[in-house]
C-alpha cells in the first residue's frame, strides 16, 4: 500500500511539474517578455493578467497549491534520492543530480520572487509594474540572483519535461529518449532566452 501511494505521489509530482506549473512558467516568461517592447507593453500585459476573472482562485488552485505540493515532495526526493554521479558519471546521472540541485535553487528563488513582487508590495503602496522590476534589477546583486534563479528554473522545467516523458511511458526506447533530450534542450534554450532577455531589459534598458 505504501509503495502504491509513493508511486502515485511521484506520478502526480511529475505531472504537476509540466501541467500546470510548466505551462504557467512559460506563460509567465512570455508575459514578462513584453518588457522588451517597452514599459507600456509590459504594464498592459501585466494588467491584463492581474484583471483576469477569478484571479485569486486561479492562482490558488492552478499555481500556488500545485507548486506547494511539487516543492514539498521535491524536497523529500532530494533527501532520499540515491545519486550515483561519482561512480558512473553518465550524462543522465548528471542530469538527475542537477535536477535536484536546481530544484532547491528554484524553490529559494520562487519564494523570494513571490515575497518581493506579491507579498511585500501588498503590504505597501507599490504596484507590480515595469518600474518595480526595473528598481529591483538595478542592483547588480539582484540582477545576478535573478539570472541564476531563472536559468535554474528553466533547466529544472526542461529536464523535468524529459523525465515526465519517460515516467509516463511516452518515450520508452533509447532512440525516442535521445530525441527527447535534443527537444528538451531546445526548450531550455528558448525559454531561458526569453527569461534572460527580459531581465537584461529591466536592468539595463536594452
Amino acid at each position: 500500500m505504501a509503495e502504491n501511494r509513493e508511486f502515485f505521489y511521484r506520478r502526480l509530482h511529475s505531472l504537476l511539474g509540466v501541467i500546470p506549473i510548466g505551462v504557467f512558467l512559460v506563460q509567465h516568461l512570455v508575459i514578462n517578455h513584453f518588457a522588451v517592447y517597452g514599459e507600456e507593453s509590459f504594464n498592459k500585459a501585466a494588467g491584463f493578467m492581474h484583471d483576469l476573472p477569478f484571479r485569486i482562485l486561479l492562482e490558488t488552485f492552478i499555481i500556488f497549491l500545485p507548486i506547494l505540493f511539487h516543492a514539498i515532495l521535491g524536497v523529500y526526493i532530494v533527501f532520499v534520492a540515491k545519486n550515483n554521479v561519482k561512480r558512473y558519471g553518465f550524462f543522465r546521472n548528471w542530469m538527475f543530480f542537477l535536477q535536484r540541485i536546481t530544484g532547491i535553487v528554484t524553490l529559494v528563488f520562487i519564494v523570494w520572487h513571490v515575497w518581493e513582487t506579491r507579498v511585500a508590495i501588498g503590504m505597501g503602496n507599490a504596484e507590480l509594474d515595469y518600474s518595480l522590476m526595473e528598481g529591483i534589477l538595478s542592483s547588480t546583486f539582484m540582477f545576478w540572483f535573478y539570472i541564476v534563479g531563472v536559468v535554474s528554473t528553466t533547466f529544472h522545467f526542461a529536464n523535468g519535461l524529459w523525465s515526465f516523458l519517460v515516467t509516463w511511458g511516452i518515450t520508452v526506447t533509447p532512440r525516442s529518449q535521445k530525441i527527447a533530450t535534443y527537444a528538451t534542450l531546445l526548450v531550455f534554450v528558448a525559454v531561458t532566452y526569453i527569461g534572460v532577455r527580459t531581465l537584461i531589459k529591466f536592468a539595463y534598458g536594452v
